[in-house]
């Protein structure tokens, strides 16, 4: 007869109980298998049959593991819920990332674990994803052009690649997929020391008229107050509440420089438009532009030109380094520079200027026929489209037909000295030019379309050898019209911020100049699911 020792039975209860458990887990295996093979609608509506398609990352995800269900530790989810939460100092919302568990765990139904597990994984891959390339499709809201031969030469870790390595290393994962271009970086600290204060209050300022030092109004003592508020004002002197006095002008140059406006003391539409901005929007707006940066991320490399075009700055950056940095005029609200990425193939020396077909029909025309001096005052020449001259007497200009207006190199052409060309579908361009006092303005939106640069010469000495700008300035001594190729890859991004921080660590918070801010925070602010 077979004598049971308490030795042999704690054996056989582990030989039952790892049985159990590899049964368990084999049963988990085969119906995560069956489902994302056989039966793709065993989730509905929580997973549409899409998403576990042999193509979609969900399958893939779970391919790459041997079909092994991958949430079934609670350390693991853990750790997991734990990085989804520091997803709000980059302005994206945790829920959005649901990781729901059966009330029951182990002793849930089988499939309802699967789907669970499955749940859990696409919360993680949207949460890379969205961290890495940006929660909204950008060609929804803020359309992007990107030049065939742009494409970024350096190639960052494909999100299933870093899905799978941070299974049990999720703040690697995270970190490997949030943007580290430290114009990003420094925005998510400003937002995330911003969201953890007290949102502060203040009473909106009225529009009137123009507040400049020395006038008398109420709606001074409302500007005091508000500057106070920010920090901008520690104390006023004793005396009339309603003088604007030079405590108050020292107040408001400090605060239009924090917000990219002309740092004068003026506070018309602009810098009240500026200070009655709710502390709430000015979250949004942050939120909005680490968004953008999310889109541009893969965009911006080592060596980049990136206009900001809200800013009015052009930066040159070299070994992500910032190397050179100068004012711009941009497109105004109705004729908005395009936002793109594209190569810089060429400059043109002593350029003359085309008039573009909008500018001809929308400014030029309306121009001529008020005044038929206007083409010789202005120096333009009339062509035809084989750039043969036209007798502009002999032009019906109500209706001129096929013709080009052209303005001769020169001090008075719009193009100044040079240009800088770049293939795209806008003609759009970065250009010197003659009317340098527009740079004193912010904001500086008073073109067509074109970036104008001031400096742009100097920018030439940071860009290229000290040879070929030797050569530059020999040709451009000439007078003479003509090219000179650029024969390296030199990058250039024209694109929108609201936000940014300064070199020194400043945060600027600027209007929006294209209104664009709104539209994109209120689908932020909607739930992912």
């Amino acid at each position: 007869m077979y004598k049971k020792t308490a030795h042999g039975l704690i054996t056989g209860c582990l030989l039952l109980a790892a049985a159990g458990a590899h049964g368990a887990g084999a049963e988990l295996t085969d119906t995560l298998r069956q489902t994302l093979e056989q039966r793709p609608d065993a989730c509905a509506p929580g997973l549409a049959a899409s998403e576990l398609a042999p193509l979609a990352p969900l399958h893939a995800l779970y391919a790459g593991q041997a079909f092994t269900p991958l949430w079934q530790d609670s350390a693991r989810r853990a750790a997991l819920l734990n990085e989804l939460g520091h997803l709000l100092d980059d302005g994206l919302d945790p829920s959005d990332y649901p990781l729901d568990w059966p009330v029951q765990g182990a002793s849930a139904p089988v499939q309802r674990r699967v789907c669970a597990d499955l749940l859990i994984s696409r919360s993680y891959l949207q949460a890379l994803q969205h961290l890495a390339q940006g929660r909204l499709p950008q060609e929804s809201f803020e359309p992007f052009w990107r030049a065939p031969q742009s494409a970024s030469p350096t190639s960052r870790p494909s999100l299933l690649n870093l899905a799978w390595r941070g299974l049990d290393a999720p703040a690697a994962a995270f970190a490997a997929a949030r943007p580290s271009l430290p114009q990003y970086q420094a925005l998510r600290r400003a937002y995330a020391e911003r969201r953890r204060q007290p949102l502060k209050r203040w009473a909106p300022i009225p529009p009137g008229r123009l507040l400049r030092p020395g006038v008398r109004d109420d709606r001074v003592v409302l500007l005091a107050a508000r500057l106070a508020v920010s920090g901008d004002l520690s104390e006023r002197p004793q005396g009339d509440a309603r003088l604007y006095e030079p405590s108050l002008l020292a107040a408001v140059q400090r605060f239009q420089k924090r917000h990219g406006l002309q740092a004068d003391g003026l506070v018309g539409p602009d810098t009240l438009e500026a200070l009655n901005t709710p502390a709430r929007a000015r979250l949004g707006q942050l939120r909005v532009n680490l968004e953008r940066w999310r889109w541009l991320a893969g965009d911006i490399e080592g060596e980049t030109l990136l206009v900001d075009i809200a800013g009015g700055l052009l930066s040159y950056y070299r070994d992500q380094q910032l190397r050179w940095q100068g004012r711009t005029v941009v497109g105004r609200a109705d004729r908005q520079t395009p936002q793109l990425k594209s190569l810089v193939s060429r400059l043109t020396l002593n350029p003359t200027w085309t008039v573009p077909p909008t500018i001809l029909r929308e400014d030029k025309l309306p121009e001529i026929l008020r005044d038929p001096t206007y083409l010789e005052r202005e120096q333009l020449r009339v062509l035809d489209y084989d750039g043969q001259p036209l007798d502009p007497a002999g032009i019906d200009w109500e209706n001129p037909g096929r013709i080009i207006l052209r303005q001769d190199a020169g001090p008075d052409n719009p193009l100044g000295q040079l240009a800088i060309r770049f293939p795209n579908p806008f003609s759009v361009y970065l250009h010197d030019t003659p009317s340098q006092h527009l740079f004193a303005k912010s904001p500086r939106a008073f073109s067509s379309g074109c970036v104008r640069i001031e400096g742009i010469l100097e920018l030439l000495q940071s860009l290229l050898p000290a040879e070929d700008c030797a050569e530059i300035d020999r040709r451009l001594a000439s007078k003479r019209t003509q090219n000179y190729p650029i024969r390296r890859r030199l990058p250039i991004v024209m694109a929108y911020w609201t936000a940014h921080v300064n070199p020194d660590g400043a945060l600027i918070l600027r209007n929006d100049i294209y209104a664009r801010d709104a539209r994109l925070l209120a689908a932020l602010e909607k739930p992912g699911h």
